[in-house]
C-alpha cells in the first residue's frame, strides 16, 4: 500500500474553545496506481483528508503513512520536504498558485525548488505540458493570457513536473465547461493507467468520474461512511441520501432498468451515453418480445419519464 491512515482524527483549533472535530476514526488502504474518487457534501472532511496526505496538516491522534514516511500525532513529522515532493496535491483553484510571468518560469520554480537544474527544470516543463495535451508555444506566454481550461491544465502540469508518485487533486474541474471537465478527466485517467500514478481525487460532481474511478470514499461529518467500487455503490444508493448527497442521474437510471429488466448482475452504466446505448438495444428486444406493446410500457418509455 502506498498510503495507510489508521484511526486518524484531526481538530481545527484543537485544545481551545473553539475546536471542530473535522475528521474522526479515518481508516483507509490504497494501492499503488489506484485512481480513487472522493465525494462527500460541504465540510464532511474531504479537503481536510487530502491535506493529511503530504503533511499541510497532521493529525491530532491516528497515524498517516504515505510511501516510506509516517506521520503519527504528537510526533515530529519526518522527512516532509520529501513527502511534498512526492505528493503533488493540486488545490481547487490551482491556477491561483501560478505567480510568474511566464508559464514555463511557474512550471520551473517547484523542480528548481527542489534542487533540479535550470535545463532539467525546462525539460520536465515540456514533458509536463505535452501530457496535458497542451501546445508548447503557450510556455512563453503569461499564465493571465491562457483559457480557463489551459490555465488549469498548466497548474497540474506545474505538479507533475516534480515528478509525485501520488497527485491529489481538490475539485480539479470547477468552474470548467463540460468539454474541458471531460478532457482533464480522461488525462488523469491516462496518467493512472500508462504512467501508474496513484491519483486521488475530490469530485462534487460523482457522475463525471464513476467509469474512471477504482474506488470511491464517500465523507459524512468527517467520517468515512462508504469505501468501494462504484458498481457496488450502485447497489447502495442509500447510502448517498443518507448523507444529503444527489444520486448521479446514470445510477438512478440504470437502477430502474436494472430493477425493471432483471439486470442487477450486470455491470452498471455510469455515462449517459453508456445508459442511452443500452436503453436502446433493451427497447429492441422489448419490441421482439412484446410487439403489441404501447410505448409507456416498454422499458426504453418507462426509464425514460423516470429518469
Amino acid at each position: 500500500m502506498v498510503i495507510q491512515i489508521e484511526k486518524a482524527c484531526f481538530d481545527y483549533s484543537a485544545g481551545s474553545p473553539w475546536a471542530r472535530t473535522a475528521l474522526q476514526g479515518i481508516d483507509l488502504d490504497i494501492a499503488k496506481g489506484q485512481f480513487i474518487g472522493i465525494a462527500g457534501t460541504t465540510g464532511s472532511g474531504k479537503s481536510t483528508l487530502l491535506q493529511l496526505l503530504n503533511g499541510i496538516i497532521k493529525p491530532t491522534s491516528g497515524c498517516v503513512s504515505v510511501l516510506d514516511m509516517t506521520i503519527r500525532a504528537g510526533e515530529k513529522a519526518p522527512k516532509l520536504r520529501e513527502l511534498r515532493r512526492r505528493v503533488g496535491l493540486v488545490f481547487q483553484f490551482p491556477e491561483q498558485q501560478m505567480f510568474e510571468e511566464t508559464v514555463e518560469k511557474d512550471i520551473c520554480f517547484g523542480p528548481m525548488n527542489f534542487g533540479v537544474n535550470g535545463e532539467e527544470a525546462k525539460r520536465r516543463a515540456r514533458e509536463a505540458f505535452d501530457i496535458m495535451g497542451l501546445d508548447r508555444g503557450l510556455l512563453q506566454r503569461s499564465p493571465f493570457q491562457l483559457s480557463g481550461g489551459q490555465l488549469r491544465k498548466a497548474a497540474i502540469a506545474s505538479v507533475l513536473a516534480m515528478e509525485p508518485d501520488i497527485l491529489v487533486l481538490d475539485e480539479p474541474t470547477a468552474t470548467l465547461d463540460p468539454a474541458s471537465r471531460r478532457e482533464l478527466i480522461r488525462l488523469l485517467g491516462r496518467l493512472c493507467r500508462e504512467q501508474g500514478k496513484t491519483v486521488i481525487m475530490v469530485t462534487h460532481r460523482m457522475d463525471e468520474l464513476l467509469d474512471t474511478a477504482d474506488r470511491w470514499v464517500i465523507m459524512h461529518e468527517g467520517s468515512c461512511v462508504y469505501d468501494g467500487t462504484a458498481r457496488e455503490l450502485s447497489g447502495k444508493l442509500g447510502v448517498l441520501e443518507g448523507c444529503g448527497m444527489a444520486i448521479p442521474q446514470p445510477l438512478r437510471c440504470w437502477s430502474i432498468l436494472a430493477e425493471r429488466f432483471g439486470l442487477q448482475e450486470e455491470e452498471p452504466c455510469y455515462t449517459a451515453e453508456s445508459l442511452a446505448r443500452r436503453m436502446a438495444g433493451l427497447r429492441k428486444l422489448s419490441e421482439r418480445t412484446h410487439p403489441d406493446e404501447k410505448r409507456e410500457q416498454r422499458g426504453g418509455g418507462l426509464c425514460a419519464k423516470s429518469c
